[in-house]
């Protein structure tokens, strides 16, 4: 991403793992991806920050005692330079808190919302730390050196119009623009400047009964074949397979664990 540690209002600025073995995903990942693994003290509860090349990527925390029973997920986290506000606007607009706001240490301060369609979103108000520290590469379809880089976020959703009117009320969405608007691809960038960094997707006609939808990350991936095929190796499975679309080759997996995440790369 450009100037990551500034970027504006309502960018996703960073990602994080919950997992229910996080010793297993280091090492799923860290074979992956070739990232290390810094563990914070006590005080931050262990937290993995992740780091490619001695960059910050990405995060983890196993889950806690008595959540045996939470997801095996990657939240997205949106920039907000006031979560408080962010916070209440997210409320009077049909969403709700999931985890209310908390300072980390002198670092930042982070909550969980849920939006006016049901999914739940992360937000981050940065302090001494602003995010991810490795820049976005996706350029027309080309994804460049991003191996192991977070480098799209794609939200996917029931309630396409509802969404893009909450991250635009709640997040302060500028300028969207708008890819396709046909009915069976519906489809709007976060916003119209370069780097566009991700999106969001009416999934209505393909989400299973009762599931909202959800917000992903794409990691990039130097040869997506080859990197699904270590998945797999690796103890991870495949969602959808590598398939090549005007935005690179493309392909969903899980990790070890379960986790959910995409990948993205130059067609084939």
């Amino acid at each position: 991403m450009t100037d990551q540690n500034q970027p504006k209002p309502g960018d996703p600025c960073w990602v994080d793992l919950y997992t229910s073995d996080l010793d297993r995903s280091i090492a799923f990942y860290g074979e992956l991806f070739g990232w290390t693994a810094d563990r914070a003290g006590a005080e931050f509860g262990g937290y993995v920050t992740f780091r490619r090349n001695g960059l910050a990527v990405a995060g983890a925390m196993g889950h806690t005692e008595g959540d045996a029973d939470a997801p095996e997920q990657w939240t997205i986290y949106l920039t907000s330079t006031d979560i408080q506000a962010t916070t209440d606007k997210a409320v009077a607009q049909g969403g709700t808190v999931v985890v209310p706001p908390m300072p980390i240490g002198d670092i930042g301060s982070m909550a969980v919302l849920g939006d006016a369609g049901g999914v739940g979103v992360g937000v981050w108000q940065a302090g001494t730390f602003g995010g991810i520290e490795t820049p976005a590469l996706v350029t027309g379809g080309k994804w460049g050196d991003s191996n192991g880089v977070p480098s799209w976020f794609e939200l996917h959703t029931r309630a396409y119009d509802t969404a893009l009117d909450f991250y635009r009320e709640v997040f302060g969405w500028q300028d969207p623009f708008t890819i396709s608007d046909a009915a069976g691809f519906r489809y709007t960038t976060i916003h119209s400047d370069s780097p566009m960094l991700g999106g969001v997707l009416d999934a209505s006609a393909f989400l299973p009964e009762g599931v909202p939808g959800g917000w992903s990350v794409y990691f990039g991936a130097d040869d997506v074949d080859k990197t699904v095929a270590k998945v797999v190796e690796l103890g991870g499975s495949v969602v959808n397979p590598p398939e090549d679309s005007e935005f690179g080759r493309l392909a969903t997996v899980t990790d070890v664990t379960g986790a959910r995440f995409s990948l993205g790369g130059d067609k084939a």
